[in-house]
């Protein structure tokens, strides 16, 4: 449950990186309404996550589950690549 629970909370953050964007720097009320709501649930399931997962290991797929969005290049994927080899070397160091 905790790792659905973190799902839920990198996909919201991907929800509130877009609607911040959106917003025009928080000058249109939707975006911004819809940007504060995401921001406040993403950072709430994070915490609840973390009462299960180890916070370094939460943090990093968090983090990671934001790149989601952004387009793919070899570079990027190298990047991905080296962030998932991190969170499994932290599960297999616990």
């Amino acid at each position: 449950m905790a790792w659905f629970t973190l799902l839920l909370a990198g996909a919201l953050k991907i929800v509130w990186a877009l609607s911040m964007k959106q917003s025009q720097g928080f000058t249109r009320l939707a975006p911004t309404v819809i940007t504060l709501i995401a921001m406040a649930a993403s950072f709430g399931f994070l915490a609840a996550a973390m009462r299960v997962l180890p916070l370094g290991t939460a943090y990093a797929v968090w983090t990671g589950i934001g790149v989601l969005g952004e387009p793919a290049n070899a570079l990027r994927l190298a990047a991905a690549g080296m962030i998932l080899g991190g969170i499994v070397l932290m599960k297999l160091s616990a």
